[in-house]
């Protein structure tokens, strides 16, 4: 499938003030002779993102997440590297790129603060040429699928932060662009507008083929949404793939709860395994033994299998990694 979006060795340094020493004329010396040292917030970044990919873009504060988008988005312009938006660079494109691209900063609004959200989108519709009746058809449905319709006519600085969260959803939707880059766009809302604004970017992705990026802190937009994650640290790619695949890298053990009929027999060393690693007794609560059980060094059958040998088993819960767990691991 054709990539949608391109990213080669992309890199970005920033320039940063050095404080003067203490002293007399401290101020002047600052003023004639400045020091800058260099910082690289992201360096040698390289990879593709497949039409219709819904794709996490994951790594702890400082990391490079946010430069990335902002360079990929045409904000800022790269040190080094290229970036492609269905063939076109965000930089030398600007217009014919912005048409195509949804951008939402879950920590800053592109509404205005004073007017009502309507006049809000009235103004973006006129930015990007969008025609009256196109724009009220848009606006309409847009309203209906993220609940606006109760605070359209209010003023942004008067909405909840689900409500703002929403309502640059929809301006970031407008226009109706094949591209979402999406920087933390569930960031302190409640259970239930959580809900809805994944039910809502799920649908645009598998209905409408949509291709999007999410940045995000909360593991649970990634697992509920993502088909593939990308982990940055420290300004590099540390991992590209799927869940699964990252979980097997990390090598967290899957927990299996077997409750017996009966008080189960052990051996004295708590272990039951093909080595000292592939299963391992950790925890006995009267029928219930709780083992830890590496994925890739036995199947589940066969680890319940061993586990049989101490009895008649009555029931059987399995519990993967948490995701969280295995992103704390990698960091």
């Amino acid at each position: 499938m054709k990539p949608m979006i391109t990213v080669h060795q992309l890199s970005k340094s920033f320039r940063l003030p050095q404080p003067a020493p203490e002293g007399p004329f401290r101020g002047l010396r600052t003023l004639m002779s400045r020091q800058y040292t260099e910082k690289e917030a992201v360096r040698g970044v390289s990879f593709s993102i497949a039409s219709g990919e819904f794709v996490g873009y994951i790594g702890p504060n400082g990391a490079g997440k946010s430069t990335t988008i902002k360079m990929l988005s045409g904000i800022l312009h790269p040190t080094a590297g290229e970036v492609q938006i269905d063939g076109l660079n965000p930089h030398r494109d600007r217009r014919r790129v912005a048409r195509r691209l949804g951008v939402l900063f879950g920590q800053r609004t592109q509404l205005w603060w004073d007017l009502p959200v309507r006049d809000s989108y009235d103004i973006l519709a006129a930015m990007y040429g969008i025609e009256t009746d196109r724009k009220d058809a848009r606006i309409t449905e847009l309203a209906d699928l993220l609940q606006l319709g109760e605070f359209m006519d209010t003023p942004v600085r008067k909405l909840s932060l689900g409500q703002r969260m929403r309502a640059d959803l929809a301006a970031a939707l407008l226009h109706d662009p094949d591209v979402l880059f999406l920087d933390e766009p569930t960031i302190g809302l409640d259970v239930v507008a959580k809900r809805s604004i994944r039910e809502y970017l799920h649908s645009i992705n598998v209905e409408l083929g949509k291709t999007v990026l999410l940045t995000t802190h909360d593991m649970d937009d990634i697992e509920q949404l993502c088909s593939r994650v990308i982990v940055i640290n420290r300004g590099t790619i540390g991992f590209d793939g799927t869940i699964d695949e990252l979980r097997r890298r990390i090598g967290l053990p899957t927990l299996i709860r077997v409750t017996y009929r009966q008080t189960p027999v052990l051996s004295s060393t708590g272990l039951a395994s093909y080595d000292d690693s592939s299963l391992r007794v950790t925890e006995i609560d009267g029928h219930t033994v709780t083992a830890e059980c590496n994925r890739e060094a036995i199947s589940a059958m066969d680890a319940l299998r061993l586990l049989e040998q101490y009895g008649e088993i009555e029931d059987v819960h399995m519990e993967e990694p948490h995701f969280e767990d295995v992103i704390h691991n990698l960091y």
